[in-house]
């Protein structure tokens, strides 16, 4: 399953994992009793590489300099986790266990956001929800995916949107 999300599979169908892990259909759902389960497995998987990088505390003198170390770190984790994301948005509308977990992914991303903002700026509603929007896997995905920019260039364009949305908090 990973191997054919990584190669750009968004929606694999379990004939087509049994057939890459060198297994008949059954034996797929002898250890996974459904898709949900693959899909499942795969989160594990993947949250095990990125968890390191996302616990680290952000480094900088200021918030603001370590929001810039966030969206870097982010940029690196949305990188490796993109094909996932985007294989698990595609039927997350089918699966209330993927739904669950898209939620799951955005209070994270949210709180951990949150986390590092003085009581000003959490208290600006609308901006800290923008500044959610600009370090948020969507926008770094609109800006890999949708808009075919190298990751150099996206990682341009975010620095940029959160420079100029944290010139409004110059001394918070």
């Amino acid at each position: 399953m990973l191997d054919l999300v990584a190669a750009g599979e968004v929606a694999p169908a379990a004939a087509q994992v049994a057939e890459v892990a060198g297994v008949g259909l059954r034996s797929v759902f002898r250890h996974f009793k459904d898709m949900d389960a693959l899909y499942r497995e795969m989160t594990e998987a993947i949250e095990v590489q990125v968890l390191p990088i996302l616990m680290r505390p952000p480094e900088g003198a200021t918030w603001q300099q370590r929001l810039f170390d966030l969206a870097a770190r982010r940029a690196r984790i949305f990188e490796a986790i993109m094909p996932y994301r985007i294989s698990a948005n595609v039927r997350r509308f089918e699966s209330a266990y993927l739904m669950d977990d898209y939620r799951r992914m955005l209070r994270l991303e949210g709180e951990a956001l949150t986390a590092h903002l003085p009581e000003e700026v959490r208290a600006d509603s609308a901006g800290a929800r923008g500044l959610n929007v600009i370090l948020s896997f969507t926008t770094w995905r609109l800006l890999r995916h949708d808009q075919n920019l190298p990751a150099e260039e996206a990682g341009a364009v975010v620095r940029r949107m959160l420079e100029d949305a944290l010139a409004r908090w110059p001394e918070a």
